[in-house]
This record gives structure tokens, C-alpha cells and sequence, in this order.
């Protein structure tokens, strides 16, 4: 059952245990067994992908089955809908609408004094995705991975999804693939895919991003991996939190609250409120909603650890301890979410308003489903196009504006210790 806090204390506290929900000592024993694996991928390559994927998957593959062909890309399209293959094009046309917004300019700047200053932005020659497989298929999770990298112009998108039964993919997922642009994909998923799309093996190419979320086995490897790749973020469960005023209908709160419990045992789902009339409307609706609902025991288990109803003085104080949980997913379904919006510093994605449930930004909205967990949003943002570029920086000094700064350099040069950062500053110098 959804608990109901009305003191602020035990409210901050409890909001500081589901935060931290997934610091457990558990996971210095999984990132050794994770550090295994990446090891044994650099070591053996492909062999090793087909044990981990025997051994974790149940899946006996050969090495030449581990690319999707192009037979089975094909027939993807025929084992989905029509309805199913329009809303996959609608979300594809809306997020690469958002993300064509977003693609950072090169630019330079000519100076009065004979300086040239820019920034010149080229995307990664090659990304990897990956797409979990496990509790549901995520074609959305395609994507929101895949269109900021085509946007961004990445030339060899990569992506490693895990085998289902009898060496399946998800045909949805394969769709979606094809839609957003994906070059190649591999049925390969856990910390072994990580460990190939950061390495390489004979069959699957090194990377030089990764990104997607995946359970805490893909979360570890990507954290291990980092230096040798770049990473979009280190992704935990999932998480709402809703802020709610009077008018708020308890029956679509309580839905907003399922809709992210059902995700995983470990997701959380906050409601925060000043009317606790509502709060009482919503614990019974969040019953009422469970009794028959298709994934009632996981859903179930969430709601038990990590749900909770917080009764506050006003909606102030609900945006100050929605500041200090910093949530994936924030709704304002208050009568003027707008001018509650300057007080909420720090949230992944912002939903306002009643008629605009978090499952609009899951799936075609268009801004980033991938956002940060676990109180990232206090200094992380969505997935974007930058995450598949890099800037370089451009500079260009003539003769004449060398000379006028020549002197400053050499003193730095000089305190610094490095008399041939100096002297390479003073040899143009004396030339000029």
C-alpha cells in the first residue's frame, strides 16, 4: 500500500532512503563478476559472447548468428501492425523534430586584433546502443538512442539488444531500428555487449559512445568502461514524482504512480501535496488500480518499498523537497503549474499540467526519454545530440597579435616551471 507521511522530517528522510535505493553492498560483488566479464571479452572476443549469452541468456548462438541478417530485418515489418508501425513513424518524426533543434553550430569569431577564436563541432564516427530485453520490448528506447545520434550525424550506429527465446528479437524493436536509422544490430545484451561495443571483437565493432540504459549488470559495465568510451549516464530505476493540488483527479494520480511502478521492483513513485484529502483519494484509487492490473506482483512490490503519499503545508514546500529528491520525471498537476515552474530547479523532464501524463514523454513528445535517476538531475540533463559530438576548440594568432601578448605568455611559462612553453613564444617573438 501507498504510505502517507505528514511530517516533514520523516518525509525528508524517507525521500533520502528511495534516492538512495540502489546503493547496496551487493554491487561490490556484482562489479567484480562484472569486471570478469569485461576481461574475459577483451581476452576471447567472440567466444566469450557466446558463453555469456549460453550461460546468462539460455541461448546457444553461433558466431555468425550474432548479427541480425537482413531476412530478419525484413520480416520485422510483417510481424507488427500497421497501427503499431504508424505510431513507431509519428514518435520517429517527433523527436527528430526536437533534436534538429538542438544540434550545436560551429562558429568563429575574427577579432579586432588579429585573433581568430571558434568552435567546430563533428559528431563520433561510431555509437552503440543498447536496448534491454528482459520484463517488456522498448522499440521508444530505439528510439530516443538512435535519433539524436543520426541527428548528430553519426555515420555507424551499432546496437546490441539481448536474444529473447529461440534467438528472437523483439520485431518492434528490429522496427524501430530500421526507422531511426541503426546500421547494424547484434543479439548480444548484459555487461558482455558493453564490453564488446567498448573493445571491439572480431564481429562487432568498437565504439566511441554508448548509450542506453540496462540492468545493474549494463549499468557497472558502462561505469567500467568509461575512459575508454564516453557514456550518456549511469541509468537507476526508474522514478516519478507528482506534485498535486486539490484539483487534481485522484483516479489519473494514481495512474501517473502505476505507470512507473509497473516499470521494475525497484522504481519509485511519489506523490507530494498539500491537500491530504487527495492524498487519502489516491492510496485507495492506487488499490483500487492494482487489483487487476496485468503486472500486479512487481508493480505491486514497488509501490510497498518505494512508494509514498508526503502531505505538506503548500506547494512551496512541495517544490522544495521535489528540489532535494531531484526527480526523473516531475508532473505539476496543479491548477497553475507555470508559476510553480521557477521554484523546481532540478528535475529530469517536467510534465505540466493534468493532460499531460509522463507516458507523453516516454513515447513521442519528442524531448528525451533517457533522463537521469537517482538524484542526477541535480547536475545531469536528458540525452541530446551532444552526446554524440565533440567541439574543437580554434584558434589562430597573426604575427602582430602574437607579439602583443607574447610577454604574458613567457612570465606564465616562466612561473609554471616550462621554459620551453617560453621559449617557443619567444623565438616567433624575436623573429617578428
Amino acid at each position: 500500500m501507498l504510505r502517507i507521511i505528514t511530517e516533514r522530517t520523516e518525509a525528508r528522510a524517507e525521500l533520502r532512503r528511495i534516492c538512495d535505493r540502489t546503493h547496496d553492498e551487493r554491487v561490490v560483488h556484482k562489479e567484480a563478476t562484472v569486471r570478469e566479464v569485461i576481461q574475459a571479452v577483451q581476452r576471447q572476443g567472440d567466444r566469450a559472447l557466446l558463453h555469456y549469452t549460453s550461460e546468462f541468456d539460455g541461448q546457444t548462438l553461433k558466431p555468425e548468428e550474432l548479427r541480425v541478417s537482413g531476412s530478419e530485418l525484413d520480416a520485422a515489418y510483417q510481424q507488427v501492425s500497421k497501427e503499431l508501425l504508424d505510431a513507431i513513424r509519428l514518435a520517429k518524426v517527433q523527436v527528430e523534430a526536437f533534436h534538429r533543434q538542438r544540434v550545436p553550430k560551429s562558429w568563429v569569431q575574427f577579432g579586432e586584433n588579429e585573433v581568430v577564436l571558434g568552435k567546430r563541432y563533428t559528431p563520433v564516427d561510431r555509437a552503440g546502443l543498447y536496448v534491454p530485453g528482459g520484463r517488456a520490448a522498448y522499440p521508444s528506447t530505439v528510439l530516443m538512442n538512435a535519433i539524436p545520434a543520426k541527428v548528430a550525424g553519426v555515420p555507424r550506429i551499432v546496437m546490441c539488444t539481448p536474444p529473447g527465446p529461440d534467438k528472437t528479437l523483439n520485431p518492434a524493436v528490429l522496427v524501430a531500428a530500421q526507422e531511426a536509422g541503426v546500421t547494424e544490430i547484434y543479439r548480444v545484451g548484459g555487461a558482455q555487449a558493453i564490453a564488446a561495443l567498448a573493445y571491439g571483437t572480431p564481429t562487432i565493432p568498437n565504439v566511441h559512445v554508448i548509450t542506453g540504459p540496462g540492468n545493474i549488470y549494463v549499468t557497472l559495465a558502462k561505469k567500467l568502461v568509461y575512459g575508454t568510451v564516453g557514456i550518456d549516464s549511469l541509468a537507476g530505476p526508474s522514478e516519478v514524482l507528482v506534485i498535486a493540488d486539490s484539483q487534481a483527479n485522484p483516479v489519473h494520480v494514481a495512474a501517473d504512480l502505476l505507470a512507473q511502478a509497473e516499470h521494475d521492483p525497484l522504481a519509485a513513485a511519489i506523490l507530494i501535496t498539500p491537500d491530504g484529502n487527495l492524498a487519502k483519494q489516491v492510496v485507495a484509487e492506487v488499490e483500487n488500480q492494482l487489483a487487476e492490473h496485468p503486472r500486479r506482483t512487481l508493480t505491486e512490490k514497488a509501490i510497498a518499498h518505494y512508494g509514498v503519499a508526503i502531505v505538506v503545508e503548500s506547494l512551496e514546500v512541495a517544490a522544495e523537497l521535489s528540489n532535494e529528491f531531484a526527480p526523473e520525471h516531475l508532473e505539476l498537476e496543479i491548477a497553475e503549474p507555470w508559476d510553480l515552474l521557477p521554484q523546481i530547479r532540478h528535475a529530469g523532464a517536467i510534465f505540466l499540467g493534468n493532460s499531460t501524463p509522463e507516458a507523453v514523454g516516454d513515447y513521442l513528445a519528442g524531448p528525451n526519454h533517457t533522463l537521469p535517476t537517482s538524484g542526477a538531475a541535480r547536475y545531469a540533463s536528458a540525452l541530446s545530440v551532444e552526446v554524440f559530438m565533440k567541439h574543437s576548440s580554434l584558434i589562430q594568432y597573426s604575427p602582430k597579435a602574437l607579439q602583443k601578448v607574447a610577454g604574458a605568455i613567457e612570465v606564465l611559462a616562466q612561473a609554471e616551471g616550462l621554459p620551453s612553453h617560453a621559449e617557443s613564444v619567444r623565438l616567433r617573438r624575436e623573429n617578428l
